[in-house]
């Protein structure tokens, strides 16, 4: 989109303007979903250094392909928000904003005179987005986060790993993208309260409650039985067989659900005496000797290929699939026939690859190549001449 907003609809979003004043990856990660579905993002950062994932590897041409990969699509300006003259630009650029995103520490904006209640007296319709640590409440508000601080605190590093491994990380910044996509649905709800009416909301999002909220049946467990639950490797907590089994030459991943499912598991593996075996009668049986049968099926599966195995279950309707790597994740054929690998044509790293957008919205278009993040300050005059029309 341009920047006056002017150009054609290229999403649900389109004539919406998100000031972003965030940084890393809760923040950024939010406000690119919403360019992806057509907002206008006007990233706001320090002078000089910028936002500091710039400065985050690998690069490119001296330029940050991790920045590229969150930050594609959107406008940049820098401003000191400390400087009266800078300020001036900023106030601007929020009077005919409908959102301002941050992700500082709480009370930081309030230093600066933009937190909620200033804003919100000054700027009556403009949504205030947060995306902190702990949020703007509780004891913990004010403690500093990074994404593995509260994977660790949240609960979801010890159900992750194998029994009696140590720690173990997701292997993807779960506690930033969690908390970015969940004040994307919080920024996007505002718009929509507000367009009913007439007022615009703080959305407080902290990245700790993102993780609990993850927890799913982890957490339903500990209130049904008083336990913590632990890491059970790739097997599913309550479903059996759910889980990873080993093949002849590696790994298959099946998914047998349910009894109907497991039924025509036993038939494809040619066990057909399973299916009135009384200790695999039910899930509940069945998870009550998970060990017995999961030694029983991968004797079976022992004897033949992954790839074989995956034309056996894919021939009975058995959700199944091998373990990618994530290269083989990003050229599997429904990769590409789904377009969720985009070209970003960036002028300093040339043609760049980046994950594409996994939301489909029919009527409107989801094209093959991407803006590219802009260069720190690089919008700049397209910005301020959009502010005096």
């Amino acid at each position: 989109m341009v920047a006056d907003g002017s150009a054609a609809r290229t999403g649900p979003l389109s004539g919406i303007t998100v000031v972003d004043v965030s940084r890393i990856l809760a923040g950024p990660y939010a406000t690119l979903m919403m360019a992806e579905l057509g907002a206008r993002v006007i990233k706001v950062e320090a002078p000089e250094t910028g936002d500091d994932a710039r400065h985050y590897g690998p690069f490119v041409n001296g330029k940050s392909a991790y920045f590229q990969s969150v930050n594609r699509g959107k406008e940049s300006i820098a401003l000191n928000l400390k400087q009266d003259a800078d300020r001036a630009i900023f106030e601007q650029l929020l009077e005919s904003a409908d959102a301002v995103v941050e992700n500082f520490r709480p009370g930081t904006m309030e230093k600066l005179g933009y937190g909620w209640e200033d804003l919100h007296a000054k700027y009556p319709k403009l949504i205030y987005t947060s995306a902190s640590g702990f949020g703007h409440s509780g004891p913990d508000m004010k403690r500093p986060a990074y994404d593995m601080v509260v994977q660790g605190m949240g609960g979801i590093m010890s159900v992750t790993g194998h029994p009696d491994s140590p720690p173990t990380r997701i292997g993807m910044s779960i506690g930033d993208i969690g908390s970015g996509l969940y004040a994307a649905i919080g920024l996007i709800s505002a718009l929509y309260d507000r367009a009913i009416t007439g007022e615009a909301r703080k959305v407080d999002i902290g990245m700790f409650d993102c993780q609990l909220a993850l927890l799913e049946n982890a957490a339903m467990r500990y209130f049904v039985t008083g336990k913590a639950p632990g890491p059970l490797g790739a097997r599913h907590p309550i479903i059996t067989p759910f889980e990873a089994f080993e093949t002849q030459d590696g790994y298959i991943i099946i998914a047998a659900g349910n009894d109907s499912l497991f039924k025509k598991l036993a038939d494809g593996v040619g066990k057909p005496e399973w299916k009135t075996d009384p200790r695999f009668l039910t899930n509940d049986l069945r998870a009550q000797h998970v060990d017995l049968l999961k030694s029983e099926l991968e004797a079976i599966l022992h004897t033949a290929t992954t790839d074989y195995w995956m034309g056996v279950m894919d021939t009975a309707g058995i959700p199944a699939g091998p373990i990618n790597d994530i290269g083989q994740a990003i050229e599997y054929p429904q990769t590409a026939a789904r377009n969720m690998v985009v070209t970003v044509d960036d002028p300093v790293t040339g043609p760049m690859k980046v994950v594409g957008n996994p939301i489909k919205i029919s009527g409107y278009a989801d094209p093959t190549t991407r803006r590219p993040a802009p260069n720190l300050d690089e919008t700049r005059d397209e910005i301020l001449k959009s502010l005096k029309r």
